[in-house]
Order: structure tokens, then C-alpha cells, then sequence
């Protein structure tokens, strides 16, 4: 159902503010119930971890998250979840404006730090994912590696297949995600690492809304 707010009244969640199927309209032969009552959204938004708890009908509490800066982040291939950084919004489906601001929502496209998934993934296979390196003087420090873990790692690399496009996105140090928790319901900003086909609609999605701007707002040129 819509939500309708009067001017001096609540928000409200139910219908009676609608309009008959057939267009008329329908007369407000009662007041609105608590039942159905709305809230204000939350538009969480990117830094210092803020959620405010809120009480609703039963007793039961809801985690109003205003800010957040992290979150579990799970790679789907790989059968592996890492806590992350989110760092920037990149697309929203439903509203650019989301974008401009940086409101976490649920199916939000966003850019986390690579760095957790990288580690795991070196210390799994035994190889980077990538051909740049981010190790830093202490990591660069080889460690002797016992038979056994070269034949476990050489057994893993055998089977090991890694996506171009993921590859490309661990050699800058983010990637591209998907938000699936609400953060303003339920506190938290968790989700998905994207992979394959949808990855590749969403960097379509993202290079054309580039171009879309580049087309509006032109760079000057030099005189």
C-alpha cells in the first residue's frame, strides 16, 4: 500500500487515501489506525557506525542504522564471507539521487575493499589474484612452505578459476558489491561480491550513466 502524510498527521501505510480501481474516489468514513501507521525513512548514509533501536507493534525492535562505514560481504564462488569497508555508491536502480548522496539501501551497487578477500585468496591458493602487488614490507617476508601446503595449494590452483573482470577490480583494490540486508530495518549493511553476469550488467548500467553525464555537463575546453 502507499504511504499518505497530512499536513499536522502521521504517516500512514493503509488505503484509504486511495483512489477506486475505476478512478472515483472513496470517502474517509474513518480515522487512520495505529496499525498502520509509517515511519520517517532512514536514509542510512556512509561513516561512523550510528543505529538507533526503535520499538514498534508487538514489543518488537527495529535497528534504525543512520551511518555505516562496514559490512559481511560474501563471495558467492568462492563459498567464503569477509567483514569489509564499504567505500563509495556507484549505481541504484531505483534513483540517481540515492547515488549523489550515498544512501545505503537494500540493492544499492556499492565498492568495498578488496584487501580481506585478497589475503584469503593468497593464502589459500598461494598465489595473488591479481598481477599488482599491495603487500607491504612485512607481508613481503617469504614464509617456507612446508610439502604438504605446496601440494595442497598446487591441488587447489588446478582447479582454480578467477573471472577477468574480478581480476581487473582486485589489481585496483575494490569491488563491485550488492547490498541485500535493509540497513534502516535491521542495522546492518550486508551483501554480496558480484560475479558474472550481473556484474557485467551492472558495469553496463554504471559506463552508461558516465556517459549520460559526460554528455550533460561537457568538460570546458581550453581557449
Amino acid at each position: 500500500p502507499g504511504t499518505s502524510q497530512s499536513e499536522g498527521m502521521g504517516i500512514t501505510r493503509g488505503s484509504l487515501h486511495k483512489k477506486r480501481p475505476t478512478g472515483g474516489k472513496r470517502k474517509a468514513f474513518r480515522k487512520k489506525r495505529k496499525h498502520e501507521l509509517g515511519r520517517q525513512p532512514a536514509h542510512t548514509k556512509l561513516g561512523t557506525k550510528t543505529v538507533r533501536v526503535v520499538r514498534c507493534r508487538g514489543g518488537n525492535l527495529k535497528h534504525r542504522a543512520l551511518r555505516l562505514e562496514a559490512g559481511n560481504y560474501s563471495w558467492g564462488s568462492e563459498a567464503i564471507t569477509r567483514k569489509t569497508r564499504v567505500l563509495d555508491v556507484v549505481y541504484n536502480a531505483s534513483n540517481n539521487e540515492l547515488v549523489r548522496t550515498k544512501t545505503l539501501v537494500k540493492n544499492a551497487i556499492v565498492q568495498i575493499d578488496a584487501t580481506p578477500f585478497r589475503q584469503w585468496y593468497e593464502q589459500h591458493y598461494g598465489i595473488p589474484p591479481s598481477k599488482k602487488k599491495f603487500k607491504t614490507k612485512e607481508e613481503e617476508v617469504e614464509v617456507k612452505k612446508s610439502h604438504h601446503v605446496q601440494h595442497k595449494h598446487a591441488a587447489r590452483q588446478s582447479t582454480r578459476q578467477l573471472d577477468q573482470l574480478l581480476e581487473e577490480q582486485f589489481a585496483s583494490g575494490r569491488l563491485y558489491a550488492a547490498v541485500s540486508s535493509r540497513p534502516g530495518q535491521c542495522g546492518r549493511c550486508d551483501g554480496y561480491v558480484l560475479e558474472g553476469k550481473e556484474l557485467e550488467f551492472y558495469l553496463k548500467k554504471i559506463k552508461a550513466k558516465k556517459g549520460t553525464r559526460a554528455q550533460r555537463w561537457p568538460a570546458s575546453q581550453p581557449v
